[in-house]
C-alpha cells in the first residue's frame, strides 16, 4: 500500500516559503536575543576579569 500525497508546485513553492520566513524570524529573534543581553549587561561586559 503507497499512501504517499504528492503536492502541487504551488503547494511545494508554499512550503518553501513559508520555511524560509520562518528560518528568517528565528534568526531574526536570536540576534534580538543577543542585543538585549548586551544591552542589558552593559559597558563593563569587556572590562571584567579573566
Amino acid at each position: 500500500m503507497d499512501n504517499k500525497v504528492e503536492l502541487t508546485e504551488a503547494q511545494k513553492k508554499a512550503r518553501r516559503s513559508r520555511s524560509i520566513a520562518l528560518g528568517l524570524v528565528l534568526a531574526a529573534l536570536a540576534v534580538l536575543f543577543y542585543v538585549i543581553t548586551v544591552i542589558k549587561l552593559g559597558p563593563n561586559l569587556f572590562n571584567r576579569p579573566m
